[in-house]
C-alpha cells in the first residue's frame, strides 16, 4: 500500500474516533497489554532479526534491544495509560459574556499525529497507547533498524483493536525508507502534528523539512555541577546513576561540572565509573586531578567537540568551573534544554540554579534519569520537549490534546 492510501486511510478512520466511548479505549487497550505478554517469544524472535543486523557496540544496540523485562514494562505502561484519566472533555475556562453567551474552552485531541523514530521498539507502544487515549490517531515511521519489531507489535495492535471493534486503521506503520518521511513531512491535510524522536540530526532534519507543525522532542546534552558545598556521598551515587543507569537514553549524564575547590574530591567522586569502563575526556584541571586515581586507557584530555556531546555511551566529559556563574555559563552554552542537575547544600545556589538554568526539567540532589513520563507519573511519554510553544518536558496525555470554544447563545446577533 502506498504512503499516500495509507495517510488517507488514517484520516477516514480518525473522523470516527470521537465516537469512542471510554470504555471502548479501556478496552482495547487492556486487550493491547495482554497481547504483548502472550506474545513474548514472538516479539523476541522478531527483536532478534533486527539485532542480528546491528552492531553490538552501535550505541543504538541497547535501545533497539528488547528483553521479556522490557516487553513486561511495556505492556505494564500500557495498563498504567489504561488506568488515568481521560485528558478529552475537560473544561479549561467558562464564562458568560455581559450578551448573555455563555462560553466553554474543552479540552479535544490533536486530530492524527505523526511520529518519526528511530530503532527504539517501545516508541511503538508508548506512542500508540498515549495517542490513542487522547483520542487521537498515529502514524509511525520507524526506522529500517526496527522494522521487524515495529512491524510485529503494529500487528498486534491492529488485531486487539479489531477485537474491541474499532478501526484498526486508526495506526498506521509506514515503510521504513526515506521516501515514506519525506511524504510524511508534507502531509498537509493528512497529519495535524508531527514529532521526531531520535538523534539531533534526525530532529534539525524534521523541523528543516517538514511542512507539517512540528514538537521538537530534542536530544540530551545533560550537565550535572558538584557544586562548592556538594555532598559528596550523594554526589558519588547521583553522578554514577545519571551516567551509567541506561548510557543510551537522552536523560543519561554526558557531562560533569565541578567547583575548583572540590577538584581533590573527583577522583572518589568518579572512582565507581571505571567498573562500567566509562571513558572520561577531562579538561586540564580535571586530568590533572585524576591522573594516576582512574585508569589511564579511560582517561583523556578533552578538547572544545567533547563539550556539547551527547555520547550516548560509556563516555563522559568533565569540566572545571571557577565559581557558580561558569558552571551556568558552560550549561547555557551548550544545553540542549532537556534535563540539567546541581549537587549542593546552599539553598541559594539551587534557587538559582531553578531560576537561571533554561531546561525542560532542572533537579538539585538527584539523578537526571528521572526526566521519564512513566517517573513523572504521566503513565508513559511520547517523548521530551524541549521547546516552549504548546509543551515542554516529558510529553503524555494533557500535552497530546488541544481544545475548542463552545458557545451557546439564545438568540444573540452582534451588532
Amino acid at each position: 500500500m502506498s504512503t499516500l492510501n495509507q495517510l488517507k486511510k488514517i484520516k477516514s478512520a480518525a473522523a470516527k474516533m470521537t465516537r469512542l466511548q471510554e470504555n471502548d479505549i479501556k478496552k482495547a487497550l487492556q486487550g493491547i497489554s495482554e497481547a504483548l505478554l502472550n506474545n513474548i517469544d514472538a516479539i523476541l524472535k522478531e527483536n532478534k532479526r533486527d539485532l542480528d543486523r546491528m552492531d553490538p557496540e552501535d550505541p543504538r544496540y541497547d535501545r533497539l534491544k528488547l528483553t521479556e523485562s522490557r516487553i513486561k514494562d511495556m505492556a505494564g505502561d500500557v495498563l498504567n495509560v489504561k488506568d488515568l484519566p481521560s485528558p478529552l472533555g475537560i473544561i479549561l475556562e467558562e464564562r458568560t459574556l455581559p450578551n448573555g453567551l455563555e462560553l466553554k474552552k474543552v479540552s479535544v485531541p490533536l486530530g492524527v499525529v505523526g511520529v518519526i523514530y528511530e530503532a527504539r521498539p517501545n516508541v511503538t507502544t508508548d506512542v500508540f497507547s498515549l495517542t490513542f487515549k487522547a483520542g487521537n490517531a498515529c502514524v509511525l515511521k520507524g526506522g529500517s533498524d526496527a522494522i521487524y519489531s515495529n512491524t510485529i507489535l503494529t500487528g498486534l495492535i491492529k488485531k486487539e483493536l479489531e477485537n474491541a471493534g474499532i478501526d484498526p486503521d486508526i495506526i498506521q506503520l509506514l515503510p521504513p525508507d526515506r521516501q515514506a518521511a519525506k511524504e510524511l513531512m508534507e502531509a498537509v491535510g493528512y497529519i495535524d502534528i508531527l514529532i521526531p524522536r531520535g538523534s539531533q540530526n534526525l530532529i534539525d532534519t524534521v523541523r528543516e523539512n517538514s511542512k507539517v507543525p512540528v514538537i521538537e522532542t530534542g536530544a540530551g546534552i545533560v550537565h550535572t555541577y558538584f557544586d562548592r558545598s556538594g555532598d559528596l556521598e550523594k554526589g558519588k551515587r547521583i553522578v554514577f546513576n545519571a551516567k551509567t543507569r541506561r548510557v543510551s537514553v537522552c536523560n543519561a549524564l554526558d557531562c560533569l561540572i565541578i567547583h575548583k575547590e572540590r577538584l581533590s574530591h573527583l577522583p572518589e567522586l568518579v572512582e565507581k565509573m571505571a567498573d562500567k569502563n566509562v571513558e572520561i575526556f577531562a579538561d586540564e584541571s580535571a586530568y590533572e586531578a585524576l591522573s594516576g586515581r582512574y585508569p589511564e586507557n579511560l582517561l583523556h584530555h578533552a578538547t572544545p567537540e567533547y563539550f556539547g556531546t551527547e555520547f550516548l555511551s560509556y563516555k563522559m566529559a568533565i569540566k572545571t568551573a571557577g565559581n557558580f556563574d561558569e558552571a551556568l555559563d558552560h550549561i547555557a552554552r551548550y544545553s540542549s534544554k532537556h534535563s540539567e542537575a546541581i549537587i549542593s547544600e546552599d539553598e541559594k545556589a539551587i534557587e538559582a540554579f531553578y531560576r537561571d538554568v533554561d531546561a525542560a526539567a532542572v533537579y538539585a540532589n538527584t539523578s537526571t534519569a528521572f526526566t521519564d513520563g512513566a517517573q513523572f507519573g504521566m503513565g508513559a511519554e511520547i517523548g521530551i520537549s524541549t521547546q516552549k510553544l504548546h509543551a515542554r518536558g516529558p510529553m503524555a496525555l494533557k500535552e497530546l490534546t488541544s481544545y475548542k470554544w463552545i458557545v451557546k447563545g439564545n438568540g444573540q446577533i452582534r451588532e
